[in-house]
């Protein structure tokens, strides 16, 4: 099996001093990547932080970007190489020190346009700034070993362990490798991985409730255009685009801040067509924030009916609020409340459950999902998931709708969850999700999709009647 190691179409442009009040691109991803480390935030909202707080120019932030999203997708082949090339036990580097090798590796193995030299030697300075010049010496030594000894670089065998060769190569835990090529097959297995290493485009969709006719959609596609920003519409999902030419930060762009569009991946598109709201139903939404199925429907339902937000968490409420602000939508209603107790006054006739799950299906934009998870994670979210989705049953009239979904790849947390459901629930059947979306997105009546089959994040659903 290759490996895929071409490095991107990014250059490097000329480096602030590391005394500047702002840190230089590489220094400043050691910094996030340090507090990744401790934290165990999600690396968007870190870089998002970063940027708020310092002015970086396109150029700048898009390589702060790559680095950072490179460092933590590729962590288990870095960490690999560096172990054979530290002399002594890399494991036990302190922090710091290992980002600030990552950093130069990741450099030398995937950024063509960014000198080995100039990789190293920023590196260097970097560490004699975070720690001394002694440490400073060792890792200068390590990464001009491996830059001078690069097409040489030993992996692990494939014949003596297979699945630890590829979650090396690929660079996943060896346990998900193993899931995987169980749950899928080794040649499906093998193209998922790598999927889900690509960097992902960022997608956006047209605010259906501001701009309800192809005219106005067709407008507001060529006023983006004549600013440079294109639009490649994205098949078989209507109001949907990757955007081409707006660089990394989409908040600051006016149609953004206008609700004219917003960030939402197609494969959430579809979970909210699968539910097909009408304006006159009465919505849950049992686990909403941050509230982007949330908006959908209510755009789908032209602003009208009634549709009441749930989320465990009050804080991420005020996210559902400010997003349905600057859409324009006031159906919106939000309470605190745990999805797997909670009652509501009155009878939906839909109810939305997008429960909480491992998010496998979008490792593509969040990779730190790789190191998080582990082996009992799912057992743990199975639990949480039939839960939820049966107090929705509960709190559903006769004759609605419930619509179940992930982020999630995973057939423990899908297909065994809706199959469990049915054979507890009699009072429910399966209605075929065919008969809503485009079939190519489906599979035995379920919303399947993955990134290596559908060019999308990974996600499920399944739409079910009560009876």
């Amino acid at each position: 099996m290759t490996n895929d190691t071409s490095k991107p179409n990014i250059s490097s442009n000329k480096e602030h001093s590391l005394e500047d009040l702002r840190p230089s691109v590489r220094f400043q991803a050691v910094k996030i990547l340090n507090r990744y480390e401790r934290s165990s935030a999600y690396i968007d909202k870190l870089l998002a932080n970063t940027f708020r707080q310092y002015e970086y120019s396109k150029q700048d932030r898009s390589l702060l970007t790559e680095i950072v999203y490179g460092c933590v997708r590729w962590r288990a082949k870095l960490d690999w190489v560096l172990t054979g090339f530290f002399h002594g036990d890399f494991n036990k580097c302190i922090n710091p020190v290992k980002n600030t090798m990552r950093v130069g590796l990741y450099q030398i193995l995937f950024l063509d346009r960014i000198p080995d030299h100039a990789a190293i030697n920023e590196s260097v300075e970097i560490t004699k700034r975070l720690q001394s010049q002694k440490t400073a010496g060792l890792v200068n030594g390590v990464l001009r070993n491996i830059a001078r000894n690069v097409k040489n670089i030993r992996y692990p065998n494939p014949q003596q362990d297979n699945a630890f060769y590829k979650s090396v190569i690929n660079s996943y835990q060896k346990w998900l490798v193993e899931n995987w090529t169980e749950q899928f097959g080794e040649s499906a297995a093998d193209k998922l991985m790598q999927a889900l290493n690509e960097r992902p485009g960022i997608a956006i969709r047209i605010n259906r409730h501001k701009f309800s006719d192809t005219t106005l959609k067709d407008d507001l596609k060529n006023r983006m255009e004549n600013l440079g920003i294109e639009l490649e519409e994205i098949n078989g999902i209507g109001g949907s685009y990757y955007l081409k030419g707006l660089g990394d930060d989409i908040s600051r762009n006016d149609f953004y801040i206008e609700g004219a569009i917003t960030i939402q991946d197609p494969s959430s598109v579809l979970v909210c067509e699968l539910a097909k709201p009408n304006a006159s139903d009465f919505v849950v939404d049992m686990c909403a924030a941050p509230g982007g199925k949330t908006s959908l429907m209510a755009e789908m339902m032209g602003n009208k009916g009634k549709i009441i937000a749930f989320d465990k968490f009050e804080a991420k409420l005020e996210m559902i609020h400010q997003n349905a602000s600057r859409l324009g939508l006031d159906i919106i209603k939000t309470v605190q409340a745990d999805a797997t107790s909670l009652k509501v006054k009155g009878t939906p006739n839909l109810i939305l459950a997008d429960v909480p799950c491992s998010g496998t299906g979008t490792i593509q934009k969040h990779p730190e999902i790789k190191w998080s998870i582990e082996k009992d994670t799912i057992k743990k979210l199975v639990s949480l998931q039939r839960s939820i989705l049966s107090n929705s049953a509960a709190n559903l009239k006769p004759g609605g709708i419930l619509v179940y979904s992930t982020c999630s790849i995973q057939k423990r947390e899908n297909r065994e969850n809706i199959e469990w459901f049915l054979q507890q629930n009699k009072d429910f059947e399966l209605d075929r999700a065919e008969n809503y979306i485009d079939k190519k997105f489906t599979r035995d009546g379920y919303l399947e999709v993955f990134p290596h089959q559908h060019g999308i994040m990974g996600a499920f659903a399944a739409r079910l009647i009560k009876k």
